[in-house]
């Protein structure tokens, strides 16, 4: 017989910021249905400083790691540190969507609450303790996500989009599910902590067969969500098909909070079973950082080209996972927010390029852009180094930090596939620049809306000038680290 709970022993303050996302996410939408006329701006700034309060909500847990819900939502460095990453990138993309929105004809107040909604399943997600709450938080952030892929309802290419990745993410869950169901039936439990116990009893030599394949499940469920290989073949072309803001959100916020999801599940539960899921994480790691070094070399739509590096970047951040160590983990977490302010960026590059009123996805269409405008050539060559890892820009110290994990837990092939693969794909990144900086006037693009512009000079300046003062997120990743791998 189940003992009553009072609504105080549930620990719910742990989610307080959850809960006022929630909230905030209801009354937004109420707002916007009562009014006559569209309030998308309004609800885009609003939702903005929703998120603010909910970071400042955020910062305000300290403490030690502590449980909610009878065990199913838990609160450490770690989840505040990802969360942190999440709302961030959230709010950076309604900002960057607002004038897209209004010169597309899309501008509905419905889109920056679905990005809300999604965001809170991603805080949810962090903080999963438990295989029914993770699936609940994924699902939550997966139907937001599929929405707004195919936000631009009347356009062939979006509608494409958001049936695709709502198929494939559909199959994903499925997996995901299924193994989480296999482990359930070995373990006879959904708690974390639960199944890190029973597998730590079982032989660690030979763990039950059925918990390997379902580990494996639940490791291709959720390589789908961070479009590692082999489960990348959405990503292309939702990224080509999508609004564009859409693409720059999808780029950051759901891998964000997926690599995170990955590093608790893979060091929580399943960490005894080190030996097994190590092998399963190098091979991933090696296949995405190679598709998405060579596969881009021959893409001409920009949009198409930000897919294949972000599998090529989720490579490189999932060889700190596969170090399995604290220093592997933290690897992971200052590379995730180094990518954060890269891709934000160049995606915010990416939105200005329009030309007599309408949006253009060509790298040739870049031609001749550091005499049209220099100040964001200069921008998105500086991103462009950065990405390719050229020091002492932002970049290198990511890739850095995990080829260091990499070796110290002594993967030395491992550490030496990612410096190649990272050879290769400076050859993209750098062909950008030379199209800017050395072909022939393709013609100059429409002024810069205001706050693109900002968002141009504000991840530039940390781009150029991490290396000056990287303490604040270094020291703040590393204790993030220690509370998830006990580093």
């Amino acid at each position: 017989m189940i003992p009553a709970t009072t609504f105080a022993s549930l620990n719910w303050s742990l989610a307080l910021p959850e809960i006022f996302l929630a909230c905030a996410a209801m009354v937004l939408l109420v707002f916007g249905v009562t009014r006559k006329a569209d309030p998308q701006r309004e609800v885009s700034w609003l939702s903005v400083l929703v998120l603010a309060i909910t970071a400042a909500l955020v910062l305000a847990q300290g403490g030690d790691k502590a449980q909610a819900f009878a065990g199913l939502f838990v609160l450490d460095g770690f989840a505040r540190f990802v969360k942190l990453m999440v709302l961030l990138a959230a709010g950076l993309g309604i900002v960057m969507s607002i004038s897209y929105l209004e010169h597309e004809k899309l501008s509905r107040f419905e889109y920056p609450v679905l990005i809300l909604l999604a965001t809170l399943g991603m805080m949810m997600m962090v903080s999963a303790n438990d295989l029914m709450s993770l699936y609940l938080g994924l699902e939550l952030q997966s139907l937001s996500l599929y929405v707004i892929a195919a936000f631009a309802r009347d356009s062939e290419r979006s509608t494409e989009a958001g049936l695709k990745y709502f198929v494939l993410g559909a199959l994903a869950s499925g997996l995901l599910l299924y193994g989480a169901s296999l482990v359930y039936g070995f373990a006879g439990t959904t708690n974390f902590a639960a199944i890190a116990d029973v597998l730590t009893r079982a032989d660690a030599a030979k763990p039950p067969l059925g918990v390997v394949f379902g580990l494996v499940f639940v490791a291709a469920g959720l390589s789908f969500k961070v479009s590692a290989v082999p489960f990348h073949m959405w990503t292309p072309d939702v990224y080509e098909g999508s609004p564009t803001p859409v693409t720059a959100f999808f780029s950051v916020g759901p891998k964000i909070a997926a690599v995170g999801l990955f590093l608790r599940v893979m060091a929580g539960p399943f960490a005894p079973m080190l030996g097994q899921w190590q092998q399963l994480m190098v091979l991933i790691s090696i296949g995405s950082m190679a598709l998405g070094a060579f596969a881009a070399i021959g893409q001409s739509n920009i949009k198409r080209l930000m897919a294949y590096s972000s599998i090529g970047h989720m490579g490189y951040a999932l060889i700190g996972l596969a170090a399995g160590t604290a220093e592997g983990v933290h690897g992971v977490l200052v590379y995730m927010a180094i990518y954060l302010v890269m891709n934000v960026g160049t995606f915010a590059c990416i939105l200005c390029m329009r030309r007599e009123g309408r949006m253009v996805e060509g790298i040739d269409d870049l031609a001749g852009l550091a005499r049209t405008d220099p100040l964001m050539a200069l921008a998105l060559a500086i991103f462009m180094f950065s990405m390719a890892g050229i020091p002492p820009l932002a970049g290198f110290f990511g890739k850095l930090y995990v080829f260091l994990a990499a070796v110290k837990a002594g993967m030395w092939a491992l550490a030496i596939i990612g410096v190649l693969a990272s050879v290769v794909g400076a050859f993209y990144y750098l062909r950008i620049i030379k199209v800017m900086y050395f072909d022939a006037d393709a013609g100059a693009f429409e002024p810069r809306p205001a706050a693109l512009s900002a968002v141009i000079a504000g991840t530039g300046a940390v781009t150029t000038l991490f290396f000056v003062w990287p303490a604040p997120l270094v020291v703040a990743a590393q204790a993030a680290a220690a509370t998830l791998f006990g580093g």
